[in-house]
């Protein structure tokens, strides 16, 4: 078998070795999986007409290569031996990328609004505030001190959190979907009112008051947009990947 990869001190490193490797790894099968999907995505595409214009491919290229610094044919040439690369494979591997981009948009583009609005609730965003203490009698104290006014919630998270990060943040958890949280803490947080304070609720980090600061109504941004194609993509994938597998 071929030999591809030069080593130091006359070692190498030949197919038959890499094969060999994954297979004890445990990693032939994901990689076996990765192929077929592949495939999968050419077979389709080429009875969906997708194609991918050299044009595309040169701009995504030159986009890789922005965003990796290198600015001259020497350094991208430098960079592909190190990544064990050809300018044939690497061509390969954007044309690859691109192709699935396209095919998803091409399958399911038009079913993304759809999903989202069956799906809205999903998407709801709530700003969260969370003050983590190590007792339940602190924890306690504190929820009672914040709806009492005797103390601001965010004081409290700042003075008593037991994570530094949380203290200079005064508790900001950050904006989160429901989609993100476990299924018992959503309906909790999704269910309050705004401006409510919740807890104690005892967790793996341990007691808990969280303050549920408002809600934002979930639009289709484009990251959102894309989390849906992706989801919806990956289903169909899955789908013809065990199809396939089924009928080998």
């Amino acid at each position: 078998m071929q030999e591809f990869v030069d080593g130091l001190e006359g070692l190498s490193v030949t197919q038959d070795q890499v094969i060999d490797y994954l297979r004890c790894n445990r990693k032939l099968k994901d990689l076996y999986r990765e192929i077929l999907i592949d495939q999968i995505i050419d077979r389709v595409s080429d009875e969906q007409n997708v194609k991918v214009a050299a044009e595309e491919i040169q701009a995504a290229s030159d986009q890789f290569r922005y965003g990796q610094k290198l600015e001259s044919a020497t350094q991208t040439l430098a960079w592909l031996k190190d990544q064990l690369l050809t300018p044939e494979d690497w061509e390969r591997g954007i044309r690859a990328s691109l192709l699935k981009q396209k095919l998803a948009n091409h399958l399911f583009g038009d079913q993304v609004g759809v999903y989202f609005a069956q799906h809205k609730v999903q998407y709801q965003v709530a700003i969260v505030y969370r003050i983590v203490v190590a007792e339940q009698v602190l924890a306690q104290e504190l929820l009672y001190q914040v709806e009492e006014k005797e103390i601001s919630f965010f004081e409290a998270s700042h003075r008593y959190d037991v994570d530094q990060r949380r203290r200079i943040t005064c508790g900001l958890e950050g904006p989160l979907s429901r989609w993100q949280l476990k299924p018992d803490r959503a309906a909790m947080i999704f269910g309050a009112k705004p401006r409510e304070v919740l807890g104690p609720i005892q967790s793996e980090l341990g007691f808990e008051v969280l303050y549920v600061d408002e809600f934002i109504q979930p639009e289709l941004t484009a990251a959102i947009r894309q989390e849906i194609l992706d989801r919806l993509f990956n289903e169909w994938l899955e789908s013809e990947l065990n199809y396939m597998v089924y009928k080998r």
